[in-house]
């Protein structure tokens, strides 16, 4: 019996456990009592219409199910953003869905609504998915529409993606399944082919009660923009539908019926699990974070038969690159090596940290997967680059930059699992999601932020108390001590990966098991959208 991996899996369980337990009430959306409202007007809540339009037994990846997380609390917060995003499979073909969710606010757009609509798009516009909108929203949270309305990436973006998207050739579905007002009229309208359920649906750019205030007409909803007018009479609408289940049918149907599009050709071989023992994963993740573990006992953990060609393995030995195959997809991995190691100059170097000679191997290792288009894998446990007078006399600025530089300007699909540690330049280097990674997720081991905890918060400190010297005041070790204590409580809230996901710095969280299923379904999706852009790094110094 190994106690120290015992341990490490007592605890990363845990962690699956209260994710878990998040996801459920995540599900909720608006909570039971309004779901129940939603019933009452014959109407299907958002992921119960998800549920039934998807197909039955395919997998689901949801994009930003904690987007909102512990946000809004003074207007009794926004579950989900207010809108369900993923992708899935309709009639085997894949797709990104959006759903409002009309459980909260009415399905009203805060601004992390609109920030994960955007990213939806995103998604859908890098991997030529075709798109479906389940509509049923009120609009634009009024209290909160200067952070919502005027700026380039709030609500206007989205009316002009989808016109950036329908010329690009990628198919968009919009059912109009409830409200649908305002600007976010034109959404379903801008879309390839708009359908509206009957009683429930209407779509309009004013109620009745702002026609009657700017106009003085008297007129009620449905009669202004209900599925009789709009399939009857105006024509905005190209289906009409009795209800949520036929308006879902009909989009089976268009589906049903769509042509193949062009690949990227990524290779792919049959698929076989790790020969190693998946479930090791809970045990292989040190508890505590400052522990070396070896990241190679991860790596065969996640890819087919357990079977990795190390890159340069003997050299900048801090980074792991090589090539594997995931669920039958090549890939090149890059990943943190979080063991203390010994370069052949005799030189000790830390785990988790990226020196001069493993940022040179990554970057000409990206490179080559460039060279003969292969997918990127990041998966990250990175402190940072290495400082003090040796690394920069040796020029670790100079070697960063080559990593940076190769792995910005990639033109194959990147993905990022953030496993552990995501500080600093470190989290740039691995791709973090500045850096345009197709999909990002973290495990619930994951901190991001940018320095650890413990450096940042006595960083702080010494900036708050030489403040208070400065203004004649002397504070006392006990104060200090308290100080302290406040900061540290506050960074470490900040550090979670509840706290990037609520914003959207990653577009989830996931129990380590399902780290294949993400990585080969963005594949599967990046591989709808033929390489276009040659690769050029433009100058590197050397």
């Amino acid at each position: 019996m190994d106690i120290e991996f015992n341990k490490n899996e007592d605890a990363l369980k845990q962690l699956v456990y209260q994710l878990q337990t998040k996801l459920k009430k995540v599900y909720l959306g608006g909570g039971e009592k309004r779901i129940q409202k939603e019933h009452e007007k014959g109407k299907m809540t958002a992921r119960e219409r998800l549920e039934y339009l998807l197909d039955d037994g395919a997998n689901f990846l949801e994009i930003g199910a904690f987007a909102g997380d512990g946000m809004y609390q003074e207007v009794g917060g926004c579950p989900s953003g207010g809108v369900v995003t993923g992708i899935g499979y309709i009639k085997g073909r894949q797709c990104v869905v959006v759903a409002n969710d009309a459980t909260v606010k009415a399905g009203a757009w805060f601004p992390i609504t609109a920030k994960k609509n955007l990213r939806a798009q995103e998604i859908a516009i890098e991997n030529k998915l075709p798109v479906v909108y389940l509509v049923d929203s009120a609009g634009v949270f009024l209290p909160m529409q200067d952070e919502i309305f005027p700026d380039k990436e709030h609500f206007g973006r989205m009316f002009r993606n989808n016109a950036v998207m329908s010329a690009m050739g990628i198919v968009q579905i919009a059912a109009i399944m409830g409200s649908c007002v305002a600007g976010g009229a034109y959404l379903p309208i801008m879309s390839d082919e708009a359908l509206i359920v009957e009683g429930t649906g209407s779509i309009f750019l004013a109620g009745s009660y702002l026609v009657k205030a700017a106009i003085g007409e008297t007129v009620d909803n449905e009669t202004l923009g209900g599925a009789t007018t709009h399939s009857e009479i105006s024509g905005v609408t190209d289906y009409k539908c009795k209800n949520d289940k036929e308006c879902l049918d009909q989009i089976r149907a268009i589906f049903d019926k769509m042509g193949d599009t062009p690949k990227a050709g990524f290779n792919r071989a049959e698929a076989a699990k790790p020969e190693l023992s998946e479930q090791e994963l809970y045990g292989l993740t040190p508890a505590d974070r400052a522990k070396p573990y070896d990241m190679m006992d991860i790596v065969l953990r996640l890819v087919d038969k357990s079977e990795f060609d190390p890159y340069k393995d003997h050299y900048g030995q801090t980074l792991i690159c090589g090539l594997a195959r995931i669920n039958g997809w090549a890939v090149g991995i890059v990943a943190n090596q979080r063991k203390i190691v010994k370069s052949k100059k005799g030189e000790m170097q830390m785990g988790g940290v990226i020196y001069s000679d493993s940022a040179d191997k990554a970057a000409r290792f990206i490179m080559n997967c460039n060279q003969k288009k292969i997918p990127l894998v990041f998966l990250q446990d990175v402190s940072g680059f290495m400082v003090g007078s040796k690394a920069e006399h040796g020029g670790i600025i100079k070697d960063g930059a080559k990593m940076v530089n190769a792995m910005a300007n990639s033109v194959v699909p990147k993905f990022t699992i953030l496993i552990g540690n995501s500080y600093g330049a470190g989290n740039y280097a691995m791709c973090g999601k500045a850096y345009d990674p197709r999909l990002i997720y973290a495990w619930p081991t994951a901190q991001l932020a940018v320095m650890s905890g413990a450096s940042a918060a006595k960083t702080l400190l010494q900036i708050q108390v030489s403040a208070l010297k400065a203004k004649g005041e002397e504070i006392t070790p006990e104060a200090e001590k308290e100080l302290l204590d406040k900061i540290t409580a506050k960074y470490n809230e900040e550090l979670s990966p509840y706290y990037a996901a609520a914003r959207l710095w990653v577009d989830g969280i996931i129990d380590p098991l399902e780290t294949r299923k993400v990585i080969s379904m963005g594949i599967e999706a990046a591989n709808h959208a033929p390489i276009e852009k040659p690769y050029n790094v433009g100058v590197i110094q050397t």
